[in-house]
């Protein structure tokens, strides 16, 4: 009697070989996407480091011109390398919000702190617990007379 293997539309049923293979290309394609998406986190990272590069020196540039009367050349080639990096990367690295100092606020707006909280009362200490034993007024312990002699 001959065994006949199942037929799956107009293929036969796969073999083991044939799993096999599949199952070792999902892992190739899996292991694609992975390296795909880590080197596409790696161009971030790095993108977001030239950025605080690029800040840092557009700043200490600034820094410099203002308080040490630099030249404003400096300033200027400083804002070109950061235009030139936002041009390639976009806005990766930067600040959401410019940094901004917080304004005092009017004196007329100011309000008292708030009282504390009372502290609660502390709490009553537990009375003595009773000794066992005959000055207690319970039955001694055959436990409680020494041993005889």
């Amino acid at each position: 009697m001959a065994t006949t293997l199942p037929y799956y539309g107009d293929r036969m049923a796969p073999s083991f070989m044939d799993k096999a293979r599949a199952a070792a290309q999902q892992a190739i394609d899996e292991a694609k996407k992975g390296i795909d998406t880590g080197q596409a986190k790696l161009d971030e990272v790095q993108a977001k480091r030239e950025t605080d590069r690029l800040l840092a020196a557009l700043g200490a540039a600034f820094f410099a011109q203002q308080r040490h009367g630099a030249g404003h050349d400096t300033v200027d080639a400083a804002l070109v390398a950061v235009d030139e990096h936002v041009q390639k990367y976009g806005m990766v690295g930067f600040p959401d919000q410019p940094m901004a100092t917080p304004a005092a606020p009017a004196a007329s707006a100011r309000t008292p702190a708030p009282a504390p909280a009372p502290s609660p009362a502390p709490a009553p200490s537990p009375a003595p617990m009773p000794t066992p034993g005959p000055a207690s007024g319970t039955a001694a312990s055959p436990y409680d007379t020494p041993p005889p002699a």
